[in-house]
């Protein structure tokens, strides 16, 4: 067994190959190295930060819904005791949306006690105070998926970018032998084998980054899309809730004049 180890370890391999690159291809494959340290990090802290976001977009909006069947105030103080305890984009486009549509209704609910629920006094709302809410929520909604998508940018980056590296790197290495066997006046074959080598380095280290990259950001864009369709229907169904509210305020104050 230890023989086999130590004829693994002076045959020709990887790290041949990168002793028989020149400058430029070693600079590359280190380039490419560094790269791929910061694909896989941004994949690490996106794969936490995309499943955190999407557990408490789900969760709030059952909450949400939960809450509406139970014909509950949209501005009720257990939903906004909910809001406050997840840190998810439906939580904090929910908070937006309430803070912009307690401005509407009674003063008094723009400044909390602290440790008493804001006493809620609703008011029938013009079209104008309806679309200034709505675009609270588009604006929050935008907001959150500027948030969720950084890092993916970078991903779709190192995709197109890490293969082409790879290549210019072989291109190199590989024009770079020729010239050196020319030069030499050789023209048998191992000669060029070890430039070759070197040459071909390059396009593996490429595609060793481009690859789990490429499923990296596969897997974030889907995620990335979940989460704004969330978002989006968690928006309508709070303009619904708000409407029929308002619907059934309009009745009540109909019946009492």
């Amino acid at each position: 067994m230890t023989n086999l180890l130590i004829i693994a370890a002076s045959s020709p391999g990887i790290y041949y190959a990168y002793q028989n690159s020149d400058g430029v291809g070693q600079f590359i494959v280190l380039g490419l190295l560094g790269g791929s340290v910061l694909a896989w990090t941004i994949m690490l802290n996106k794969f936490l930060s995309l499943h955190r976001a999407k557990k408490m977009s789900r969760m709030f909006f059952t909450s949400f819904e939960n809450a509406c069947d139970n014909k509950l105030n949209i501005a009720s103080p257990s939903l906004r005791r909910d809001a406050d305890g997840m840190f998810g984009p439906t939580a904090s486009i929910y908070q937006k949306g309430v803070e912009k549509l307690l401005e509407f209704y009674h003063p008094d609910n723009q400044i909390p006690v602290p440790g008493q629920p804001a006493t809620i006094t609703p008011a029938l709302l013009s079209k104008a105070q309806f679309d200034a809410i709505e675009a609270v929520l588009e604006q929050e909604v935008s907001t959150q998926i500027r948030n969720i998508e950084k890092g993916v940018g970078w991903m779709a980056t190192m995709v197109s970018l890490a293969p082409f590296c790879g290549l210019f790197g072989t291109v190199w290495g590989v024009m770079m032998a020729f010239c050196g066997i020319a030069a030499a006046g050789k023209s048998d074959f191992t000669a060029l084998a070890p430039g070759v080598a070197g040459a071909l380095l390059t396009t593996v280290a490429g595609l060793v980054v481009a690859i789990p990259s490429l499923l990296g950001y596969n897997w974030m864009t889907g995620t990335v899309r979940d989460v704004t369709v969330y978002m989006d229907h968690f928006v309508e169904a709070f303009m619904v809730k708000l409407r029929l509210e308002q619907t059934s305020l309009a009745s009540v104050q109909e019946q009492q004049r």
